[in-house]
């Protein structure tokens, strides 16, 4: 069940991607719709929250700039399960937030190279990812997005009509001896080059 609040924003941005951007969704089979599950994707636009959000029928949680959180939008964000990361100054805070939310049996989305691509190249996977996947324990879900980066780019202040598409790829649920292995940055890293590779195959 969603809040009413929530669903406020999944109809209004759900309704403007299939409009605006014809939305095309592949793979709408390998979504996981149960149990906590840590959604990852490549960043190209500040419409990726909100775009990769309206997929499920019921509420996700998702990192968001801490200076994001100022004035109405602190209200906003909070009431759209988003969680406050410093990108400056990165703590363990966040980081274990997410991670019990997974515990929890949440779903969660997590954009591995932690900043927009400039290009709309892949760009590598930060180890926290991979410290959120190895200590959450869940499946993992890759998305690959296309199309955002056209309709908003980085740096851009208007929108652009572009096709948007998002490929939803198979769950992947590493096995606990993989789980055991992704122990400290050097684990972790290697964790979370293998969550990029399963984004670039799609």
């Amino acid at each position: 069940m969603m809040r009413w609040t929530y669903w406020f924003g999944w109809l209004l941005f759900g309704s403007a991607f299939r409009s605006l951007f014809g939305l095309r969704i592949r793979g709408i089979r390998n979504l996981v719709r149960e149990g906590g599950v840590l959604v990852v994707a490549n960043h190209q636009s500040f419409l990726d929250p909100p775009l990769v959000g309206t997929v499920y029928r019921d509420e996700m949680h998702f990192l968001a700039r801490k200076t994001l959180f100022r004035g109405i939008f602190k209200w906003i964000y909070r009431q759209w399960n988003a969680v406050p990361v410093d990108q400056d100054r990165p703590d363990m805070a966040s980081l274990k937030t997410i991670i019990r939310l997974l515990r929890e049996g949440n779903r969660v989305l997590v954009f591995p190279e932690g900043a927009r691509t400039h290009d709309g190249a892949l760009g590598e996977a930060q180890p926290g990812v991979g410290l959120i996947a190895a200590k959450a324990g869940v499946p993992i879900q890759p998305v690959r997005i296309r199309g955002a980066r056209e309709a908003l780019p980085r740096g851009a202040a208007k929108l652009r009509l572009s096709r948007i598409e998002l490929h939803i790829g198979p769950v992947w649920r590493p096995s606990k001896e993989e789980f055991a292995q992704a122990k400290g940055k050097e684990g972790y890293a290697r964790l979370a080059e293998r969550i990029m590779e399963k984004i670039a195959e799609l």
